[in-house]
């Protein structure tokens, strides 16, 4: 496992050694030891999830004002571009975004931690997103920040129109969004 920087000193690609042939291939998706050996960071996962999405569905971008969660994300079938934002004012980096392709082929995982809106748009014809949180979900905490905000500026590979849920259509511009300390 390799850990690769990324614009946003806390967000963090984890990198897998794969090892594989013509059998099919093994890698170990996460080790907390090497977690926190490569992260710095010492985070207990209370909660895993999994959703399947089609082409161009675009959830996000979440985050919980209280309760905030870290979440570890990947993509096991199809590709999505994934998105990090700086919620926390004061971060230099605040309002800042990272985003970058997670997919079944390149193995790769976005450590998001706590502070952050997270979202992705699925870039193949459908894609399966797992999701490992610090915190457990907590909706009356849940705030949804506008995915197309011009003060964000998000460069999101659209083909068309993304598919949105009602939430989502509704998420808030950076500038009336709850923010974190």
């Amino acid at each position: 496992m390799k850990v690769i920087p990324t614009a946003i000193a806390d967000v963090l690609i984890f990198e897998p050694a794969v090892h594989g042939d013509e059998r099919g291939f093994f890698y170990e998706s996460f080790n907390a030891r090497v977690f926190h050996e490569l992260s710095g960071v010492k985070a207990e996962f209370v909660q895993d999830n999994h959703s399947k999405s089609a082409r161009n569905v675009l959830r996000g971008l979440h985050y919980q004002i209280a309760q905030p969660q870290g979440k570890l994300v990947r993509v096991t079938a199809g590709a999505v571009f994934d998105v990090a934002v700086d919620l926390r004012k004061s971060s230099a980096t605040f309002g800042c975004w990272v985003g970058l392709e997670l997919s079944a082929q390149n193995k790769r995982q976005l450590w998001i931690p706590p502070g952050f809106a997270h979202g992705f748009m699925v870039t193949s014809d459908a894609a399966e997103f797992l999701y490992k949180t610090t915190d457990y979900w907590a909706p009356e905490h849940e705030r949804t920040l506008l995915w197309n905000d011009p003060a964000l500026g998000i460069a999101w590979p659209l083909d068309g129109q993304p598919l949105l849920s009602g939430k989502d259509q509704c998420g808030k511009p950076l500038a009336d969004a709850e923010v974190f300390a």
